[in-house]
């Protein structure tokens, strides 16, 4: 008899945005985006294990911020799998946390990503690219980019997904406030601000020619305003991350995270240290090319 697997353990990385325009709202309320995002190697790590003669699926979390883990999306991620490919199995789920949650760095989408290509390979499902992309889609508008984890940029909601060329890693100082924000929220107030005037082209050039001066120059998200509107101190945030030296200082996504690019290891780690000091929660990690 062949040996079954029932368990894996997957690591879920993180994202930041280095630039982020959006376009248009639509006409289902939500709007049409363009983004460049990059995977980072800070992570979290997903073990998930098949429970033979289990009636249901349980998640937990070392992280005591996420409570309700009934509707976490790793929740969803596995009854919108059962739902296509109808299996009857339930499953353990254990997340050990380490991207910060309501962050804006695509946690949630990283996690939910990592149960769907868990569940096809514990499973042994057969399915397609388009297939479970639009499983992907429907748990959240990032979830598709974690099932690559490729540097990308994105329209549309997200999903569409081109692949960019980025010549090298950065080192990557993450600091968020310890107040989250809420990626509905800020949507929902963000055409009430002024655009940032991001140079999509401009970036994309400074990734594929190692330019880290022209990618700070260009970047730029517009749902900064917005965020520092409701969270004054991100605005603090980024502007300590530019007065310290970093080339490159932005708020990712929908925030609270900010994030500075350097070429330099040590200077990171002493900005590290001192964004610590002053109370925030601080990650030290590398974009992934």
């Amino acid at each position: 008899m062949l040996f079954e697997k029932s368990h894996q353990i997957v690591k879920s990385y993180a994202k930041i945005n280095l630039s982020l325009k959006v376009l248009n709202e639509r006409e289902d309320g939500y709007h049409n985006l363009e983004t460049v995002m990059i995977p980072v190697e800070l992570h979290d790590v997903i073990e998930i294990e098949k429970r033979p003669g289990a009636f249901d699926t349980f998640i937990t979390c070392d992280d005591i911020g996420l409570a309700n883990l009934r509707h976490n999306l790793c929740t969803k991620a596995v009854e919108a799998m059962r739902k296509e490919f109808g299996f009857k199995d339930n499953f353990n789920i254990n997340i050990h946390k380490e991207i910060p949650f309501a962050a804006g760095l695509g946690g949630g989408s990283s996690n939910a990503a990592a149960v769907i290509e868990s569940l096809i390979s514990l499973l042994k499902i057969k399915t397609d690219p388009e297939t479970i992309n639009r499983i992907a889609l429907s748990l959240g508008a990032d979830v598709p980019f974690f099932l690559h984890t490729k540097p990308a940029i994105a329209t549309s909601l997200g999903e569409n997904l081109q692949q960019i060329p980025v010549k090298t890693q950065y080192h990557c100082l993450i600091v968020k406030p310890k107040t989250g924000l809420s990626t509905g929220a800020i949507f929902e107030i963000c055409d009430e601000f002024e655009k940032e005037n991001a140079d999509t082209e401009k970036v994309l050039e400074g990734l594929a020619k190692d330019d880290l001066e022209l990618i700070g120059k260009s970047t730029g998200n517009d749902l900064y305003p917005p965020a520092a509107s409701v969270l004054p101190e991100v605005k603090k945030v980024v502007d300590s991350l530019k007065e310290a030296g970093f080339p490159v200082a932005a708020m990712t996504g929908s925030g609270s995270a900010c994030f500075g690019l350097s070429k330099d290891a040590k200077f990171v780690k002493e900005q590290a240290k001192l964004f610590k000091n002053r109370g925030y929660i601080v990650r030290v990690t590398k974009t992934m090319k």
